[in-house]
């Protein structure tokens, strides 16, 4: 038996680390899911962490953008303001495409500029839900997460903007929350 063998074996499940991650993630977020508007914090920060990556212009950033969505959505369960976080995130994804915007970061097409447009779409789904409400809420939530995990599928082929570890453990965490989102709202 070669002595490679051990070693090829860890380095087939180091690689599917962010699968296990965003499943464990998309449990974790589907936990102690109650309404719709629940997960319009992870709505936003899906387009967030996208938007910071490229406004920084370094597709690892996607990481600690995530972390730092992670940590606001943490601490707004900790305030009396119901939306709290929602409203954190998209004061962040406005200072994000401020930096991006004074760097000149406006080109190539699919970094900045293709981010923001996408942040305003699912910042304003997010915005939606606060304002709807309801199992109309949970479903608009829902296709959004699934309509990012898309988004995921696509940066995952095109290899830009964000690394593949955040589009693959995105990706699973989307779907997951968003499954968990149609599942509670159905039997609630």
């Amino acid at each position: 038996m070669s002595t490679r063998t051990p070693e090829l074996t860890r380095n087939r499940v180091l690689r599917f680390w962010p699968v296990a991650a965003g499943i464990a993630f998309g449990a974790f977020v589907a936990y102690d899911l109650a309404a719709g508007a629940d997960l319009a914090p992870v709505l936003t920060a899906s387009g967030l962490v996208y938007l910071g990556a490229a406004a920084i212009g370094r597709p690892r950033a996607a990481w600690p953008v995530f972390w730092v969505s992670f940590v606001v959505i943490g601490a707004a369960g900790f305030t009396p303001w119901e939306d709290a976080a929602t409203w954190v995130l998209l004061g962040l994804a406005a200072a994000f495409a401020l930096y991006g915007l004074i760097r000149g970061a406006i080109r190539p097409f699919e970094a900045l500029p293709l981010q923001s447009l996408a942040m305003v779409l699912f910042g304003g789904a997010s915005v939606a839900v606060l304002v709807i409400g309801g199992d109309t809420a949970a479903y608009i939530v829902a296709a959004g997460l699934l309509a990012h995990a898309g988004w995921d599928a696509w940066h995952h082929r095109t290899g830009r903007v964000v690394v593949r570890s955040m589009t693959e453990f995105c990706m699973f965490l989307d779907v997951i929350a968003a499954v968990a989102m149609v599942a509670v709202t159905l039997n609630g």
